[in-house]
């Protein structure tokens, strides 16, 4: 069991930045790549940025250049800066434990979400 927290949204002028923040708990052995999803209304949710349990990261090519993936271990915490904003980041944004799919469906976990929304 893993329970997901995130955290940060707001709205945000268009051009600014804002830092999400996703608190993870429970069973540590779920708990190595990462990722960041979002959901805008009537588009299917994607995936915005993962990080894997080496550190090494990936980014959608709409986010790339503006937003960094990050994780401090010793606070389980995952983060995302997101800098640059645009209308089109506009969604809820959610953590997740299985980014690329690739885990079983014991260590599939979602949090909440947080709203972001950038406005023009």
């Amino acid at each position: 069991q893993v329970q997901l927290v995130e955290s940060g949204g707001g709205l945000v002028q268009a051009g600014g930045s804002l830092r999400l923040s996703c608190a993870a708990s429970g069973d540590t052995i779920c708990i190595s790549a990462m990722g960041w999803f979002r959901q805008a209304p009537g588009k299917e949710r994607e995936l915005v940025a993962a990080i894997t349990g080496d550190d090494s990261t990936n980014y959608a090519d709409s986010v790339k250049g503006r937003f960094t993936i990050s994780r401090d271990n010793a606070k389980n915490t995952l983060y995302l800066h997101m800098s640059s904003l645009k209308p089109e980041d506009t969604a809820v944004y959610y953590c997740n434990t299985d980014p690329f799919g690739d885990v079983g469906v014991r260590c599939d976990y979602w949090g909440q979400g947080t709203q972001v929304t950038v406005s023009s």
